[in-house]
């Protein structure tokens, strides 16, 4: 990757890029903002470490004209004397990170590493980045939840958002953000189950230099980022029972204490959660806290699957092939009339995810103005095993909703661990998931690897 270095200090300067270089990095340097901002009229920048106190123009004037000029540049923010106003401000307009010096080898090559992979798996997003940016859709579900977001939105009252994976829940909490009071303070989203249990705590609370293996700086909590705006924890019940017992103790008191520090932190801060799983059934077998639950669902918004919202679909077609169109200037197509309607009967296991995924790879892939259902029922044919509506997902029909995700979650993570000879790394790789988390869906789902083994 090309990454560029912006720091008054040399030796900084020279550290980064001899750590960098060492990587297989191209590395640029420039020792103040308007030396920075030179180099992306003349190079592709795929990474920016800036610092924060620079002549000329400070670090965050720097991050706000590259943001608007150059949204796919990931920059971390680097500062010796690093304050909460400013780690929040550098969130807001987009920044990936905000380190603390002195840094570290192990957290530069780290964080280096973590981009890197995003961008070649395909799963990078920036940080405003995610399904679509505007609630479309006329249908009653729909018009139910943009009055109800409408009712709650000049609340502080916690909001739990139920609904299938790639439904627009993070589309949901941001809109409700966005028309609240507290639209032009920062809004901050967790990833529960994306984040391994032995970290979450402090990607939550923060934590003191030294205080474990690794802590070689002090670090600002996702709570106190969100100070006097919204949080929203995503896949909330992916948390452990112990992560579960301190959220409710802030959400109790508005105050928390980062791990290492005796010092008591109070945040005002709005919680939006949301999850995919049935939650009443997670604290029935005891994975999730009924207190927890009662103190998250004072607004409950149930979002719907597209299977069950089928006249949004031709407004989220047009929205997708306008919206893919412009951002690849690639030519517009349209759909024939029967493979609109070819689109309306399926089943979309997958929600508006999977059908942003089908209408780009459609606009890539068929060549003429106007995709017929032979083209559909081509490119769809990639997705059958997981997503159409067929033979294979009728061995579901007498299962409830709970049981028959689990069912088709072993059945899905069991055919991946054979695809990759039951190498956990790969396996994860594979699913996106951390190795940590998909040990434990092994678990909690009772799969035997080694039996699994014999039996392949």
């Amino acid at each position: 990757m090309n990454i560029l270095i912006v720091d008054d200090e040399e030796n900084i300067r020279e550290i980064l890029k001899d750590i960098l270089i060492d990587e297989n990095h191209t590395v640029f340097t420039a020792e103040d903002g308007t030396d920075g901002l030179e180099y992306f009229n003349k190079e592709k920048i795929d990474v920016c470490f800036l610092d924060v106190w620079m002549p000329k123009i400070g670090g965050i004037d720097v991050l706000k004209k590259v943001k608007e000029e150059y949204p796919n540049v990931e920059i971390v923010m680097i500062s010796g004397h690093a304050k909460i106003d400013q780690a929040v401000r550098a969130t807001r307009l987009g920044a990936y990170d905000f380190l603390e010096k002195p840094l570290t080898m192990e957290k530069i090559i780290g964080i280096v590493k973590t981009i890197e992979n995003s961008k070649k798996n395909k799963n990078y997003e920036k940080p405003k980045n995610f399904i679509m940016d505007t609630m479309v859709g006329s249908s009653f579900q729909m018009q139910a939840i943009k009055e109800l977001i409408e009712n709650s939105s000049k609340t502080d009252a916690r909001i739990l958002i139920l609904g299938e994976n790639g439904t627009g829940k993070e589309l949901v909490a941001r809109e409700i953000h966005n028309k609240s009071l507290r639209s032009n303070k920062p809004f901050i989203s967790v990833n529960c189950a994306a984040i391994p249990e032995t970290l979450i705590e402090s990607e939550l609370f923060g934590h003191s230099k030294g205080s474990f293996t690794g802590a070689t700086s002090d670090r600002i909590g996702k709570f106190e980022l969100a100070n006097t705006g919204t949080l929203f924890l995503d896949e909330v019940a992916d948390m452990s029972l112990a992560t579960q017992a301190k959220v409710l103790r802030v959400l109790q008191e508005m105050k928390l204490t980062k791990i290492g520090s005796s010092e008591v932190i109070s945040v005002d801060v709005r919680i939006i959660a949301a999850t995919n799983k049935d939650i009443r059934e997670e604290i029935k077998k005891g994975t999730f806290r009924e207190d927890l639950f009662y103190r998250l669902n004072v607004i409950p918004f149930f979002i719907p699957p597209l299977r069950e919202r089928k006249d949004d679909i031709p407004l989220l077609i047009e929205y997708f092939f306008n919206k893919i169109c412009s951002e690849n200037k690639i030519p517009k197509k349209e759909l024939s009339k029967d493979a609109l309607e070819y689109l309306k009967d399926y089943s979309w296991p997958g929600n508006i995810r999977q059908l942003r995924n089908i209408v780009e790879r459609l606009l890539i892939m068929v060549a003429q103005n106007i995709i017929e259902v032979a083209d559909l029922e081509k490119h769809l044919d990639d997705e059958s095993d997981i997503y159409k509506d067929s033979d294979i997902l009728t061995k579901y029909d007498d299962f409830k909703l709970n049981t028959a995700m689990d069912e088709f979650e072993r059945d899905f993570i069991e055919k991946k661990l054979k695809e990759n000879n039951y190498n956990i790394s790969k396996t994860a790789k594979t699913l996106g998931v951390y190795p940590s988390n998909l040990y434990s869906k092994i678990n909690k789902l009772g799969i035997d690897i080694e039996e699994a083994k014999k039996n392949s």
